[in-house]
């Protein structure tokens, strides 16, 4: 991971404009790509950030990060007071919870419950950066990655987006669509995966251990 922290202006053009005006911040640069730019204020979540894949050109005092969806991060650098670079080494992954490893499990075992006609292909199923939930086929052939969280905020739905760039990589699974399913999922998460062209469910976790599951289909 390249660590910097500098005063730069940041602009952003794609689906929208956004500026950040002159000011000290954080630029994180993770080992597979991503780019996420923060302040110190705003708790864990970055101003503005580039998901991989991408490319990141450097040139004196500015850097241009592009990627395939025709979105541009441009950061002017005005004084740089710290870069470094750390070999973080692999990860183990989150360890969840009890509710949301039963949450999987239970899916795993019903993938139908999420959409009709689903079933299984593998649980954990292995990515460049960590395994999607959920690899399932739908009756159409075409694959179907399933991220399951207790509950449904933005963080999932990136999450399940930078799986998909990843496996739609796969030329054996591609085309992948997405389905973000959740036992509440956030209207910020669902404008997000609208966005993105990724489907969203809610479960009901005790209706789904029963004999019966019941689920709300929204995509």
């Amino acid at each position: 991971m390249r660590i910097v922290v500098a005063d730069c202006t940041v602009n952003y053009a794609g689906r929208l404009s956004a500026h950040l005006p002159r000011a000290t911040r954080l630029i994180l640069i993770k080992a597979d790509g991503s780019l996420l730019v923060h302040a110190e204020s705003g708790a864990y979540k970055p101003l503005n950030w580039m998901n991989a894949p991408n490319r990141l050109v450097e040139e004196e005092g500015r850097w241009f990060v592009t990627n395939g969806k025709q979105e541009e991060l441009t950061i002017d650098l005005h004084e740089i007071h710290f870069d470094t670079v750390v070999e973080l080494g692999e990860d183990p992954g989150l360890q969840k919870d009890g509710v949301e490893l039963e949450l999987q499990r239970l899916l795993a075992e019903r993938p139908d419950a999420i959409e009709e006609g689903l079933t299984l292909i593998r649980r954990e199923y292995p990515t460049p950066i960590g395994p999607v939930d959920l690899l399932c086929r739908d009756p159409a052939g075409v694959t179907v990655a399933v991220e399951v969280k207790r509950r449904g905020e933005i963080d999932g739905v990136e999450q399940l987006t930078r799986y998909l760039d990843f496996l739609n990589r796969d030329e054996r699974l591609a085309p992948v669509r997405g389905i973000f399913v959740a036992q509440t999922v956030k209207p910020q998460a669902r404008t997000l995966a609208s966005d993105r062209a990724i489907g969203w469910a809610e479960v009901d976790y005790e209706l789904l251990r029963g004999t019966d599951s019941d689920i709300l289909r929204l995509f």
